[in-house]
């Protein structure tokens, strides 16, 4: 198979995703060494989660496929440009490169008649703002509150995994 014949395929599972209530048309898959271990479509409405982009549900059923939650070698695949969340999820993941059929202006412009009771208008640039700043620092403005307790937690695990 070729990068077309995996746009392809992403492309399909958002065109499925047409006849799955609660589904919303976009759909992507994560390759890795030439085999698709990861398939997703947008559930937000259906799981009433706002995480539940195409991107990041293709993650996280290859993640489940493979036993890792380490995709580094893999590719992604996806019928729309993604947001910064997906984009975020992919580099925590380590996806190694995207590739996408639709930009994210035709999505927009496109999508732009839906009511905003079933599909919420997105904010790419409140999204690009928030994430591409230390949090202090960033529009979300949040609020360092010290606690030693935390730092501990992590001291624990850390010890418990390095041995």
């Amino acid at each position: 198979m070729n990068h077309s014949d995996y746009i392809e395929a992403a492309v399909r599972l958002s065109a499925e995703a047409l006849t799955v209530d609660g589904a919303e048309p976009f759909g992507a898959v994560v390759v890795k060494d030439g085999e698709i271990v990861g398939r997703g479509v947008n559930r937000s409405r259906a799981t009433l989660d706002p995480t539940s982009h195409g991107e990041t549900e293709a993650i996280r059923d290859a993640c489940r496929n493979l036993g890792t939650t380490d995709l580094s070698g893999a590719t992604l695949y996806t019928s729309c440009e993604p947001c910064p969340l997906c984009v975020a999820a992919m580099a925590l993941a380590g996806i190694d490169a995207l590739y996408f059929a639709a930009r994210l202006s035709d999505s927009r412009a496109i999508l732009g008649a839906v009511p905003s009771r079933i599909r919420r208008p997105s904010a790419i640039e409140r999204l690009r703002e928030l994430c591409g700043t230390p949090v202090e620092e960033g529009a979300m403005a949040g609020q360092h509150i010290a606690s030693p307790a935390a730092l501990e937690v992590l001291h624990q695990w850390a010890a418990q995994k390095a041995g």
